[in-house]
C-alpha cells in the first residue's frame, strides 16, 4: 500500500499522491494540532498561491451563485461572494478552516469580467488604456466548529500606460489571459501593459492576498514565519 507523507507540503496541495486521493479533513483532524485547511476554490491561480505559505491544503469547489445582485458595490459583492464560498465549504467540513475568496475589478464604473475570448479581451484592454482600475480582493477565513470567521480586503489600484493596437493585439497573441478579470495576467507579461500600481499586497491583484492571509492564519493559530 502506498503512503504519503503528511509534512510534505507538496503532497496534498494537488489532491493527489502517487495516486493516492486527497485525505480530505478527516485525514489533518487526526495528525495536526490545527484544524485542517480548505481553499473554497478551483481557481488554480489561488491554488498556487496559497501552496507558497507552505502549509497543507486541500481545495474544494464552493458551488456559490455568484449572480450579481442589483445595485451592490463592487466592494460589498467581492466580501459577500467570499464569505458565501467560506461559508458553503465550513458547512460541510465543520473541523476545517476554510478560505474563500472573490476579487471584483471595476475600470470608469464598469465592472471587468473574465474576457473569455480575443475578441472581449481586445475591448476590455481598449477600455483600459490610459485609465485605471481597481481590483477589490475579499477573503473570509470560516472555522464553523469553534464558531470563528475574520474577514479582510485588499485593494489595488492599476494604471495602465496608453497602449496602442499593435500592443495590444501583440500581447493577447502572447499570453491569451482570457481567464483573467480585465484581460491580463499581471504576474507574467501583463506587467509591461502597467504605468505603475498603488496598493499593499502584490499577490492581491493575482487573486489571494497573501500578506493579510497570513496574518489571519498566525491569529488562528497557524505556525508561520
Amino acid at each position: 500500500m502506498l503512503t504519503a507523507d503528511p509534512s510534505d507540503w507538496r503532497t496534498w496541495i494537488t489532491g493527489h499522491h502517487q495516486g493516492l486521493p486527497s485525505p480530505g479533513a478527516a485525514y489533518y483532524s487526526r495528525h495536526m494540532s490545527t484544524p485542517p485547511l480548505i481553499l473554497a476554490s478551483t481557481s488554480s491561480y489561488r491554488r498556487e498561491l496559497l501552496a507558497r505559505l507552505r502549509l497543507p491544503f486541500t481545495a474544494v469547489a464552493p458551488g456559490v451563485d455568484e449572480t450579481p445582485v442589483p445595485h451592490e458595490t463592487p466592494l460589498a459583492r467581492a466580501q459577500r461572494l467570499a464569505l458565501a464560498k467560506a461559508r458553503a465549504v465550513a458547512e460541510r467540513e465543520q473541523a476545517a478552516t476554510v478560505i474563500g475568496s472573490d476579487q471584483v475589478a471595476v475600470c470608469k464604473g464598469e465592472l471587468l469580467e473574465k474576457p473569455g475570448s480575443p475578441e472581449r479581451c481586445r475591448e476590455q484592454l481598449q477600455w483600459l488604456s490610459a485609465a485605471a482600475a481597481t481590483y477589490y480582493t475579499a477573503v473570509a477565513l470560516v472555522q464553523a466548529e469553534r464558531n470563528q470567521a475574520l474577514q479582510f480586503v485588499d485593494t489595488t489600484t492599476v494604471y495602465f500606460r496608453p497602449l496602442t493596437e499593435g500592443e495590444i493585439e501583440r500581447y493577447i497573441a502572447a499570453e491569451q489571459p482570457f481567464d483573467c478579470a480585465g484581460g491580463f495576467r499581471s504576474e507574467a507579461l501583463g506587467i509591461s501593459l502597467f504605468a505603475r500600481i498603488v496598493g499593499e499586497d502584490p499577490t492581491g491583484l493575482i487573486g489571494l492576498p497573501l500578506i493579510a492571509l497570513a496574518r489571519g492564519l498566525r491569529q488562528l493559530g497557524y505556525e508561520l514565519p
